[in-house]
């Protein structure tokens, strides 16, 4: 294996982001009238009303978790509303609020909900919104995952086999991206093997797992369309030194964040049912799987709250 150190940084994720912007047709800047219901005002109201919840929550005993919730499902509201507003769509009645919960695990049930009710939009929409919500419903599957009384939530499905029809020319880039955040990954859960303690056996094997069945599929799939896939690097050079297991568990953080960038970008930049659910499981699935060692590492918020997206 041959090539020089690739800085392994959040450039990473910026890459993937302005391919992201670059599946945003002109039509969608322009202005216009839509005189149907938005499908996104649902998961608009949901996220808005469980900022408000949580809020309500965040000077009792779970304060830090509510106080994530609520500025994470604010951002999913603020994100939406944008957008809803952008197409002047006529607004629903209101439905009448949830009962206010009197505990962080009252929004269990409405956090799972909420994440599904995202996953089972993205399939259909215009690929500049099946983006946004795709991010929604990565949040929702992190935020699950920040406190046992909101999940764990369920995990998304591992990688099936490589589609037998073809792959679309405008997805051949963006899953080049996604190859080489796979490679990366592959290589950082080598690198902290070293420097983890034991209880962090499960989660690094599993973690390493997955992203060689991710890799694997990227090369199969590629191939497949006729392109050459992407090779690792060499050796990759982390933005900070690992020396311990508080800086491993941020490499990886970041590996995982690099790979969700990567993959949203896929889903923006394909129509193709098939490839939006393999990249919506892969960007879920690192998204969740990053939340827990961000929270090793000490970052805050511990989970993202529009995974994939610029920060």
């Amino acid at each position: 294996m041959t090539g020089r150190p690739t800085e392994l940084t959040r450039r990473g994720a910026l890459r993937a982001g302005a391919l992201a912007a670059l599946a945003v047709p002109l039509a969608a800047c322009g202005p216009g009238y839509d005189e149907s219901p938005d499908p996104l005002q649902p998961l608009l109201a949901a996220a808005q009303a469980d900022a408000a919840a949580a809020r309500a929550l965040a000077k009792g005993a779970d304060a830090d978790a509510a106080g994530q919730f609520a500025d994470a499902r604010a951002a999913h509201a603020a994100a939406l509303k944008s957008e809803v507003d952008r197409l002047n769509r006529p607004k629903p009645t209101p439905s009448p609020a949830p009962p206010a919960p009197a505990a962080l695990g009252d929004l269990k049930e409405r956090l799972a909900a909420a994440r599904k009710q995202a996953e089972d939009l993205v399939g259909g929409l215009p690929r500049y919104r099946a983006g946004l919500v795709a991010a929604v419903a990565a949040g929702c599957a992190a935020l699950q995952r920040t406190a046992p009384a909101l999940g764990p939530g369920e995990d998304a499905p591992k990688v099936g086999t490589a589609p037998a029809g073809a792959v679309p020319a405008e997805a051949v880039d963006p899953l080049q991206v996604a190859l080489a955040a796979e490679h990366a990954a592959v290589w950082v859960y080598g690198l902290v093997s070293a420097f983890l303690p034991g209880d962090f056996g499960d989660a690094e094997k599993s973690g390493a797992a997955e992203h060689a069945l991710r890799r694997d599929y990227l090369q199969t799939t590629l191939s497949a369309a006729g392109a050459t896939p992407v090779a690792p690097e060499a050796a990759y050079v982390p933005k900070n030194p690992v020396t311990d297991a508080k800086s491993a568990s941020q490499v990886v953080a970041t590996a995982e964040a690099d790979c969700a960038s990567a993959w949203l970008a896929v889903i923006d930049h394909t129509d193709d049912a098939g490839l939006r659910t393999t990249a919506l499981h892969a960007l879920v699935a690192a998204s969740r799987r990053g939340t827990p060692w961000r929270a090793e590492a000490g970052e805050k918020p511990v989970a993202i709250a529009m995974p994939g997206q610029p920060g």
